[in-house]
C-alpha cells in the first residue's frame, strides 16, 4: 500500500497525547475531542500509512514500532512548530534572534552568567531561554529539537548529537571549618549520609543526580533541608545545620567568605567531564554558533571557526 504523505496536525498532536497516556481516552480527552472520534482518526492514520500504530488491550494501548517512529517524529514537527510561533513572537517585539539551552546544575550557576553577559551585550536582538535539566534530559532535548544548545556533565549517551568538550569539576563534600570530616584528603559518598545534608531543591539537577546515585546505593537521599542556590546551602553549611554536595568550584569559592571547607569525594562519578552538546554544528544558525565559540573560549579552548570539525566528542 502506497503511503498517503499528507499528516494532519490533529492527528500528530492525538498520538503524541496517546503515548504520554498510554491511553487513547486520555489522548482524546487531551485534545477535546470524543473517543469515537479519536478512535476513527487512529484507524484511518493507520490505513494512510499502511502499518498499525497501537497495539490495543483491556488495560490501554501500546505503540507499536510504526507508532514509535511516528510518534518520535510528530514531536519534532510540533517542537519545531512551537519554535517558529515562539520566534514570530519575538520578531513582532523586536527580537531577531531566539535560543533555547538546557543545562546541569554546575554549569548553569557557575560557568555561564559571564560567558551570558558577554553574549548578550554582543546580540542586543538575540533572547535567551535558559533552564536547568538533568543531563539525560537535556540529551533528549536536543534529539528532539527542543533546544539549539545542551551542557551535560559525566557519563551520558549522546547518541548521534556532535560533542564539544567544555570543561571539568569534581564534586566535593562541603563541611563546617572544624568539622571532624574537615582534616580527611578524601570521603566516599556512602559515608556523607551518615550526617544531615544540606541540598538544593528537588527540581535541581544536582538534586536528581545525587537521587539516583542514592538508589543505586539503596539508601534514601533525605536532606534534612534544601535551598535554592550554592550560596545559601554553603551559610546553612557554615551554621552547621548540615553537610552537602556541590561542585568543586562553588565550594572554594565560597570557603573565600565563609567558614566552610571543601573534601574531595572519592566516588568515581565525582570527576565530571561537561560537554556541549547539538544536533549539528554546522546546522546552528550564526548567533547560536557565537554561544557555542565564547563558552568554549571561556573554558580555555579554541573557538570554533565556521566550517571546521569539532574535537572529538
Amino acid at each position: 500500500m502506497t503511503m498517503t504523505a499528507n499528516f494532519d496536525l490533529t492527528d500528530l498532536r492525538l498520538l503524541v497525547r496517546v503515548a504520554e497516556g498510554n491511553s487513547l481516552t486520555a489522548g482524546a480527552q487531551a485534545l477535546g475531542i470524543s473517543l469515537p472520534a479519536a478512535s476513527v482518526r487512529v484507524k484511518n492514520l493507520e490505513v494512510r500509512i499502511g502499518a498499525q500504530l497501537l497495539h490495543r488491550t483491556p488495560q490501554g494501548v501500546t505503540l507499536t514500532p510504526p507508532g514509535q517512529a511516528f510518534v518520535h517524529h510528530a514531536r519534532l514537527v510540533l517542537g519545531q512548530l512551537e519554535q517558529l510561533r515562539g520566534d514570530l513572537r519575538e520578531y513582532t517585539r523586536g527580537i531577531k534572534g531566539h535560543l533555547r539551552v538546557f543545562a546541569n546544575t554546575t554549569a548553569l550557576g557557575e560557568f555561564l552568567p559571564p560567558v551570558l553577559r558577554t553574549y548578550l551585550l554582543r546580540h542586543p536582538d538575540v533572547s535567551v531561554d535558559l533552564r536547568e535539566r538533568l543531563s539525560h534530559d537535556i540529551v533528549r532535548a536536543v534529539s528532539e529539537g527542543q533546544i539549539d544548545i545542551g551542557i551535560v556533565a559525566g557519563t551520558v549517551r549522546t547518541e548521534s548529537l556532535e560533542t564539544i568538550p567544555y570543561r571539568k569539576d569534581r564534586l566535593v563534600l562541603a563541611v563546617p571549618r572544624g568539622h571532624e570530616l574537615a582534616p580527611l584528603p578524601g570521603a566516599w559518598f556512602a559515608d556523607t549520609l551518615e550526617y544531615n545534608h544540606v541540598g538544593l531543591d528537588e527540581g535541581s539537577a544536582i538534586h536528581g543526580f545525587l537521587t539516583v546515585i542514592c538508589e543505586g546505593l539503596r539508601r534514601p537521599f533525605a536532606p534534612r533541608i534544601q535551598v535554592g542556590s550554592f550560596e545559601a546551602a554553603c551559610r546553612m553549611i557554615e551554621a552547621n545545620v548540615g553537610v552537602g554536595i556541590m561542585p568543586g568550584s562553588a565550594a572554594l569559592r565560597h570557603a573565600q567568605s565563609m567558614a566552610i571547607h571543601a573534601v574531595p569525594l572519592r566516588d568515581d562519578w565525582a570527576l565530571r567531564a561537561m560537554q556541549i552538546v547539538v544536533r549539528r554544528l554546522d546546522a546552528l544558525a550564526p548567533f547560536a554558533r557565537d554561544l557555542v565559540d565564547l563558552l568554549v573560549a571561556d573554558a580555555g579552548g579554541t573557538a570554533l571557526t565556521p566550517g571546521a570539525a569539532p574535537p572529538p566528542g
